[in-house]
């Protein structure tokens, strides 16, 4: 055999070698894989001597070791589980959790408003559960306004004003419509009113003058006097008016 044939022999033994190194590794790292799985403990154990739930050897926290196996700590049967006021200990899995209560519970034992240790305010014990008051219907009227309707609400109510009526200063008022203004005290009157009105103004001036004229004042008997024959020639030329129309509608 020459040179030739045995270097071509040769390399074809160092592939060999190679291809075998490459499998060997191969199920070198199948075999660990293996090994992880079958030995990995359950979820409550941290050390075990198998993958069953019996063959745990210490357990995590929240869970208590009891022959072999990692059993949940109820925290809310013990102190372990303590929470804030109006809420509730719900236990779970290797822990717990503080859920609310009802709007309904000044306290509770549990979800709902049958579990209630105390009704909240607006709520009474009707049964075994906290429901609403309705303060509407109370004999004694919750809102206290002539123009205020009462609007019952979950655990309490409402006052509002009446339809047409706006609170201002905590209290219920007429709406005023826009461009809407209240009226004068003379803005109703009549025009026959407003005669009368002016002939007793009038009078009342002509009597100030006579009283002033009588006391022998000759500026004011003078005043008097211009007075008079003012309102001799309104009623005379009025009354000539109203007799030539008179006459006039008569032809």
């Amino acid at each position: 055999m020459g040179c030739k044939e045995l270097h071509l022999v040769d390399l074809m033994g160092q592939m060999g070698e190679r291809i075998l190194h490459k499998k060997l590794l191969q199920a070198a790292w199948l075999c660990c894989l293996l090994a992880v799985q079958v030995h990995s403990c359950p979820d409550a154990c941290s050390k075990c001597s198998g993958p069953e739930n019996d063959q745990c050897e210490e357990c995590r926290a929240g869970w208590t070791l009891h022959t072999n196996t990692c059993v949940d700590v109820d925290e809310c049967g013990s102190e372990l589980g303590i929470c804030p006021t109006n809420t509730y200990c719900f236990n779970t899995d290797g822990s717990f959790a503080c859920r609310d209560c009802s709007p309904a519970c000044g306290g509770c034992m549990g979800s709902g408003a049958a579990r209630c240790r105390r009704c909240a305010s607006g709520y009474t014990l009707t049964g075994s559960k906290c429901v609403d008051v309705d303060e509407c219907s109370d004999r004694i009227l919750a809102c206290r306004g002539l123009d205020e309707i009462c609007t019952n609400t979950e655990g309490s109510f409402r006052c509002d004003c009446a339809e047409g009526f706006v609170r201002r200063d905590a209290v219920c008022v007429k709406k005023q419509h826009p461009g809407v203004q209240e009226k004068g005290l003379f803005e109703d009157i009549q025009d026959d009113e407003v005669e009368v009105l002016q002939q007793m103004l009038f009078g009342v001036v002509l009597c100030a003058l006579a009283t002033l004229a009588a006391k022998g004042d000759l500026v004011y008997t003078s005043v008097f006097m211009g007075a008079v024959a003012a309102m001799a020639g309104y009623w005379l030329s009025d009354r000539g008016d109203r007799l030539l129309g008179s006459l006039l509608k008569g032809r």
